[in-house]
């Protein structure tokens, strides 16, 4: 952590009165929910009564375990509060997103924002616009970062075990279960640390990743055995969902979550694609192994971004183009 960054982030914490929000990008993540939760528990701590904390939409119900999560306010729920906690904070911190796009329908009014804006961060090519960053791509996780900013402003012992929790499930679910991103012994200290608070890891595991429900299992066998797509001379696995696929297993937020990943678990493969229809767009997650950088193919051709193994973005042409022009851009080598 720079010192300076750290002393101009304590004087903006100084005035504890001031309207407060977290925001995170759109479609949140584990790392996005558990960073943002971790930090509201830590500015709560701090004597931050107007702390509010703002989800462009819903998330999946495995997170919703979470302390603090029926704090959450979600924008495609209710927006008119949600525009009115931006558009009112005198201070504001965006986490595990670097560019005001990435929160959707939230983007104009983060861009209008008079607030002093804090990004918290650990993907690449972060954007103009905020005050203070935070921003390092070393780090397995945008909640590893806000352990960071805590432990430098008061010591460890100020991480509670709400906020460990939180931190915890935000680098266990942006690692897979420390199984890549997570190649810094720092990252390993971090989570004793948090062990050390109380935190259970086989329990909140379980919170995380057995509680699917049937239709989600059958979902995933059908994406499996019948959506499955391979070419193999361009090492490429992907998967494709339509909207009649989705409502015939009665898919719910965070159903289609790691989906990608067993397409990329084929030997030999390493670019794994996973395109789901929404409305009005269709969704796109990547993975991939090795030197492949899916990030700049998100950036470049979808919209969007993340980092060099696991990216995403949208498509605005129906299914059957999108998967069409995906085929040019592999067989071209993008």
């Amino acid at each position: 952590m720079n010192k300076e960054q750290i002393e101009k982030l304590g004087r903006l914490l100084l005035d504890k009165n001031q309207p407060t929000a977290i925001v995170v990008h759109a479609n949140p993540d584990g790392d996005a929910i558990g960073s943002a939760l971790g930090l509201y528990h830590f500015l709560h701590q701090e004597g931050f009564a107007g702390v509010q904390m703002v989800s462009p939409n819903a998330y999946p119900s495995f997170l919703h375990w979470m302390p603090g999560n029926d704090h959450v306010i979600v924008a495609d729920v209710a927006p008119g509060e949600a525009m009115a906690v931006i558009s009112n904070a005198g201070l504001l911190f965006c986490l595990d997103f670097n560019g005001f796009g990435r929160a959707d329908q939230l983007e104009q009014v983060l861009s209008d924002s008079k607030a002093h804006k804090v990004m918290i961060d650990h993907h690449p090519q972060p954007e103009d616009g905020f005050h203070l960053v935070f921003s390092d791509t070393r780090a397995s996780s945008t909640a590893e970062l806000v352990y960071e900013c805590i432990a430098a402003l008061k010591g460890g012992d100020a991480i509670t075990l709400d906020m460990a929790k939180c931190l915890y499930a935000g680098i266990v679910t942006d690692t897979g279960s420390f199984s890549y991103g997570c190649n810094n012994p720092r990252t390993y200290e971090i989570v004793a640390r948090l062990i050390e608070k109380g935190v259970d890891g086989a329990y909140l595991h379980r919170l995380i990743y057995s509680t699917y429900s049937v239709n989600r299992m059958r979902l995933l066998g059908y994406c499996l055995s019948e959506k499955l797509e391979v070419i193999e001379t361009h090492r490429t696995a992907y998967i494709s969902l339509t909207k009649k696929d989705l409502e015939r297993f009665n898919h719910r937020e965070g159903d289609t979550e790691g989906v990608v990943n067993y397409a990329l678990d084929i030997e030999g493969i390493n670019l794994a694609a996973l395109f789901i229809e929404k409305d009005g767009h269709i969704k796109v997650s990547f993975r991939s192994a090795g030197e492949l950088d899916v990030n700049r193919l998100a950036r470049e051709y979808y919209h969007g971004g993340g980092h060099k193994n696991a990216a995403g973005g949208k498509s605005y042409h129906n299914m059957k183009k999108t998967l069409a022009g995906f085929h040019t851009l592999v067989k071209k080598g993008f």
